[in-house]
């Protein structure tokens, strides 16, 4: 009976391929152990059937975006440590496999409003990353917010037009009734408790928020603590 060795060095053997496409192939899920996809190049094999994909190929892995509902009460920290292959959204999981890389070196720069839930993004794309920082001014935020109390006279107009509370200008937005105690709020580079405030400037208590969009890239049917990849289709 012969030790185990580690995946990368059985695939070496069986392929004659270098250390480091051995390492490729393993860590973008070109390779399975007795049937199943293994994708840490030090796991260890003894006598196990070790395969690799008529399709592999010896490619860095593409750096991935996930988009996250995030809960309420979730600091970002833990809302990155909940991103497991176990909280994909079931509705999202055909066409893309999870694998361990693409919960690694995951960074987010879309900042919720305080105690709100919704729309996180979580990305290896320094480009997606650079824009969501330095576009952050132009690219437009939509969330839903839940409110009791009764507005003021022409509270919604004031709200898309623009208003003062307690000597601070708050800026214009579009704001619309989606029903009779939920609010659409859409505007760019909301600050902290901005929304609070404008719900406060006319009457309102906010009961909870949820952002549903970032630019183009809009959140969907996601279920609250789950997530899904972002396509190449979308564009923030």
């Amino acid at each position: 009976m012969t030790d185990p060795i580690r995946l990368s060095k059985r695939l070496i053997e069986l392929v004659g391929c270098s250390r480091r496409e051995a390492e490729l192939f393993i860590e973008g899920g070109w390779v399975t152990v007795d049937g199943q996809v293994i994708d840490e190049p030090q796991f260890k094999v003894d006598t196990q059937i070790v395969e690799l994909s008529a399709q592999a190929r010896a490619d860095a892995p593409e750096p991935v975006t996930l988009i996250l509902h995030k809960p309420a009460q979730l600091s970002l920290d833990a809302a990155l440590g909940s991103i497991t292959a176990g909280t994909l959204s079931e509705e999202h999981s055909f066409g893309k496999r999870p694998l361990r890389g693409h919960f690694l070196r995951l960074e987010s720069s879309s900042s919720l409003q305080d105690d709100a839930s919704g729309l996180t993004v979580f990305s290896q794309d320094w480009k997606i990353l650079r824009k969501l920082t330095d576009d952050r001014s132009k690219i437009e935020q939509e969330y839903v917010v839940e409110v009791s109390g009764d507005m003021v006279d022409h509270g919604l107009n004031r709200l898309n037009h623009g208003l003062t509370y307690k000597g601070k200008e708050l800026p214009a937005v579009k704001a619309s009734w989606q029903n009779e105690n939920r609010l659409r709020f859409a505007m760019k580079n909301p600050q902290p408790g901005v929304i609070v405030q404008l719900c406060t400037a006319v009457g309102l208590k906010v009961v909870w928020m949820r952002r549903i969009r970032i630019g183009g890239v809009s959140m969907g049917k996601l279920p609250e603590g789950q997530w899904r990849y972002m396509t190449a289709k979308e564009k923030f």
